[in-house]
């Protein structure tokens, strides 16, 4: 029995050490300036802000601003909020006793007294400010560090694979995938992986001639270098890179701003394209991770450098901003619709309508949580050894 508690410590230990520290510098990143949107258009509205929270529970450590705003960081660091004047909850929920009994001067500062523009102005800040950090984190790296860039050459061909079926040949070049120009193999790649099953046009240039090829990507499990196993797509093509055919372009401020913007769209667009195709049965769901899968990821992501932690905090930025604009109550996107509804009724919903509405956000919340720590569980190599 001491052995198994001495394996099981040991294992656990080794994944909080290599996991924290890149985690909470990744989601600090991200929950702070998600969270910063709301505060900085709620200052610009005239709202009062009364507390802005990294994590959530007991404080850990804080102090007040010149305008009576609590600054802290809280002991579970799984997210953050920032509470207004006439909030009853860290969700933004309202207090209908408070908000009847305030003057007319506390009304001027309450959230809830704001007209509807404002107050989604507020609320999407979040998002959009999730949104701005990928891009800008995307446009430094671009800047500094360039664009990399590998021909999309085909040099070896999987028998019986689906390029096989589709007619491709050693030495073909992709130039272009369902009208979308293609610069490196890696752009090619990151196209098939999220289209499995989905029969996509690829433009070649074989030779002094260019082809049009159909081919459909066949969905397969692999194994990324940390070990870790994912369902995508795969043509069966492969690509023998040799010294000096990496290349890195240098790229102007500009450029590298749209290339930050275009990459941005990119991760946003494969995001919602596979949870539709998870809403339709394309997909499977194992790819839905939560706070330790992420936790894993980080910490093997940071053995590799800065850049790519970096680029982490970008994806996962985005991916914040667009579960919060989810229209389910309790997240941005559930306040969002409650105005909605109140700019098309020409009045807000009533209290009732909107603590049933949290209800079943919190209950959507909370299995979408257990969901994603069932798969993390399943999923994530040194759980599985701890508790296999």
């Amino acid at each position: 029995m001491s052995e198994f508690f001495l394996h099981s410590f040991n294992t656990l230990s080794h994944g909080f050490v290599g996991y924290i520290i890149p985690f909470l510098f990744v989601l600090t990143i991200v929950v702070f300036f998600h969270e910063l949107g709301h505060f900085l258009v709620a200052r610009w509205a005239g709202v009062k802000v009364l507390t802005f929270s990294l994590g959530f529970g007991p404080e850990l450590v804080g102090f007040n601003d010149r305008y009576g705003t609590r600054w802290k960081i809280s002991a579970v660091p799984l997210g953050g909020y920032v509470k207004f004047f006439g909030d009853e909850s860290e969700a933004s929920t309202p207090s209908s006793e408070t908000l009847s009994t305030m003057t007319e001067e506390e009304r001027a500062g309450s959230f809830h007294h704001k007209k509807v523009g404002p107050r989604a102005a507020i609320v999407a800040a979040g998002p959009i400010a999730n949104f701005v950090l990928a891009i800008v984190i995307f446009t430094l790296l671009f800047t500094f560090f360039g664009k990399p860039s590998t021909t999309a050459r085909v040099d070896q061909v999987e028998a019986g694979s689906a390029a096989e079926k589709a007619g491709f040949q050693v030495g073909d070049v992709v130039t272009a995938i369902d009208g979308t120009t293609i610069g490196s193999f890696s752009d090619m790649q990151r196209i098939v992986v999220t289209h499995a099953g989905d029969q996509l046009v690829f433009t070649v240039k074989r030779g002094d001639s260019t082809q049009q090829l159909q081919g459909t990507p066949e969905l397969r499990e692999v194994k990324d270098p940390f070990g870790n196993t994912h369902r995508q797509g795969v043509m069966g093509i492969t690509r023998s890179t040799s010294a000096g055919e990496v290349t890195t372009e240098k790229v102007d401020p500009a450029t590298a701003l749209w290339l930050g913007v275009k990459e941005t769209w990119f991760v946003i667009d494969q995001t919602l394209s596979y949870i539709g195709n998870v809403f339709t049965g394309r997909a499977s769901a194992d790819q839905i991770g939560g706070p330790i899968r992420i936790a894993q990821i980080s910490g093997q992501v940071a053995t590799l450098g800065l850049t790519p932690l970096l680029h982490l905090a970008a994806v996962l930025s985005i991916s914040i901003g667009l579960l919060n604009l989810f229209p389910v109550p309790l997240l941005d996107g559930g306040h969002l619709l409650f105005y909605a509804a109140e700019v098309l009724r020409g009045r807000p919903l009533s209290d009732r309508s909107q603590e049933y509405g949290f209800r079943v956000g919190l209950v959507l919340v909370l299995m979408l949580m257990v969901f994603a720590f069932y798969n993390d569980f399943h999923q994530v190599p040194w759980l599985k050894s701890l508790f296999g």
